[in-house]
């Protein structure tokens, strides 16, 4: 297996390593929060308090990364234009500190006001304590803003490795200052492990920046500096509705107890899990390869054969991905409970806590394959410097969730605004995909359904399996207790991926080969 697939394997792989890192820091991040504070108020709180900051750094930051930061940056640093990228990416990173830390001062005065908005169905209390949370945490924003630069760098770059466990030192960073400090200071802790997470970030990517020989200035009729802000203008627009929508979920959620946000929060952490691990990697990876197709199929006489190359890295993306979230999905909703039990029902987090989170995470689940497509969908329109597309539908998903939350929350509560978290993000994938293929053409004959059938098909037997042995599963090892719990899951988990590869083996289907080639190359092994 050679040419861009491999790369682009290997270049998920890495991510995919780094990704597992930083899920499993997550997972224990997660696993400190709840067992020191909960599913209750304080934690309503904080996960509001940190809200703040991950809306500001989505806006300014996040939507840049892979809608015009990597695409402009991929034009560069090659063919002894690397002084140029440095120019470029001084430019970039002094305008965002000049952006930044005065929008930082501004949320601190008004920080009252968001707290109210987004957590007005909380007591008094908890709003109080959410206050001095945001104004602790909103420093962060600086750091998050460099490292996402930086990160869109060395990924334009095709340096992965350094950015790949970024993530891994900024749930490290809160674990720490959680564990050392909770004691003294509470939920100030979590904050400020999320502040001295961020920086981590950045001192993590160094090694890799040296390389790169970055200019600080600020030249501001650069042309690369439009196209970044000519491309990411209608994705900021989006991401301004999708940011209303973020406090909108939060408002409702904070009305249909004092512990949902706390437990959507830990709900989407497992759903977040299966995407950070593949997906997220795989989109990273594919975006530079999407790009340079995506310009030379719109832009030279050789469009015809670069948009075949676009359609195939694409779809290949989508299948890679497929074949790791479908299991992965069919696998936590069938063991939701004791994975939640296992994981969070530790210290003040009870049974009550695990219902909880299992009933919302019931609900979030049946996104999980149309999430994994779309953000391959997302990042196809932006190769091809397309932002207005999906900012556009990212409206009409939030309109969809609005809808749908405010009918269906009356009746069914917490379940019902996880119900319409998965109807927008659902929809949203459905839309783009069908609008990709408008702008594109179609993408069959590339085995997109040939692999949907094989990992539908395999999932059910994985399914079939559970359903078979689990009986003997649970009287055998002893549930009530962590070990007991712990070897159960591990064993069941063992068997549906059992059920799963061999399934995959019977009918063939290469793509669980690419997965297993590259990471035996990663790894070091070689066949004899």
């Amino acid at each position: 297996m050679t040419g861009p697939r491999s790369k682009i394997l290997t270049a998920a792989t890495i991510l995919m390593i780094g990704s597992a890192l930083s899920r499993l820091l997550g997972l224990v991040r997660e696993q400190v929060i709840a067992g020191l504070f909960g599913p209750t108020g304080t934690t309503s709180a904080f996960v509001t308090a940190i809200t703040v900051p991950t809306m500001v750094y989505d806006l300014l930051i996040q939507g840049a990364i892979s809608a015009a930061l990597i695409p402009v940056f991929s034009d560069y640093g090659g063919d002894g234009s690397r002084k140029e990228l440095g120019k470029i990416a001084g430019t970039v990173l002094v305008g965002a500190l000049i952006l930044l830390v005065p929008t930082v001062a501004v949320l601190e005065l008004v920080a009252p006001q968001i707290v109210a908005v987004m957590a007005g169905g909380l007591s008094a209390g908890a709003q109080q304590e959410a206050l001095t949370l945001v104004r602790i945490v909103l420093p962060a924003v600086i750091f998050l803003g460099i490292s996402g630069i930086t990160t869109a760098l060395l990924y334009s770059q095709q340096m992965f490795t350094y950015p790949a466990f970024s993530v891994a030192a900024y749930n490290g960073g809160i674990i720490l200052l959680a564990v050392l400090l909770s004691s003294f200071l509470g939920p100030s802790s979590l904050v400020l492990g999320v502040v001295f997470g961020a920086f981590a970030q950045i001192v993590l990517q160094l090694p890799a920046l040296r390389r790169i020989p970055i200019s600080f200035s600020l030249d501001l009729r650069h042309p690369a500096l439009r196209r970044i802000t000519r491309l990411y203008a209608p994705v900021a627009l989006g991401l301004v509705v999708s940011q209303i929508g973020v406090i909108i979920d939060r408002n409702l959620a904070s009305h249909t107890g004092e512990d949902s946000i706390a437990v959507m929060r830990f709900a989407t952490t497992l759903i977040q899990l299966p995407l950070g691990l593949a997906v997220t990697a795989m989109s990273f990876a594919i975006l530079p390869t999407l790009s340079r197709h995506g310009v030379i199929a719109a832009d030279s006489s050789a469009g015809k054969e670069a948009m075949d190359s676009y359609k195939r890295t694409l779809v290949m993306g989508i299948r890679l991905a497929l074949i790791a979230i479908i299991p992965a999905a069919v696998g936590l909703v069938l063991l939701r409970t004791p994975i939640i039990r296992l994981l969070f029902e530790h210290g003040v987090f009870g049974a009550y806590g695990t219902e909880r989170t299992a009933l919302a995470f019931l609900f979030y689940a049946p996104q999980l394959p149309f999430v994994a497509v779309d953000q391959l969908l997302i990042f196809a329109f932006y190769a091809r410097k397309n932002t207005m597309t999906p900012m556009l539908v990212g409206v009409l998903g939030v309109a969809a969730y609005l809808a749908s939350g405010l009918s269906l929350m009356g009746p069914m509560g917490l379940a019902g605004l996880a119900l319409a978290n998965t109807i927008q993000n659902s929809l949203h994938a459905v839309v783009l995909f069908v609008l990709l293929q408008k702008a594109i053409g179609s993408l069959a004959g590339y085995g997109l359904m040939r692999t949907l059938a094989k990992s539908a098909a395999s999932a059910l037997v994985m399914a079939a399996a559970y359903y078979a042995l689990n009986p003997f599963f649970v009287a055998y090892f002893d549930v009530g207790s962590l070990q007991g719990e712990a070897s159960y899951l591990f064993g069941i988990a063992l068997v549906c991926a059992i059920a799963y590869g061999a399934t995959l083996s019977l009918l063939r289907a290469e793509e669980a080969t690419f997965w297993l080639h590259a990471l035996r190359s990663k790894l070091g092994y070689k066949p004899t």
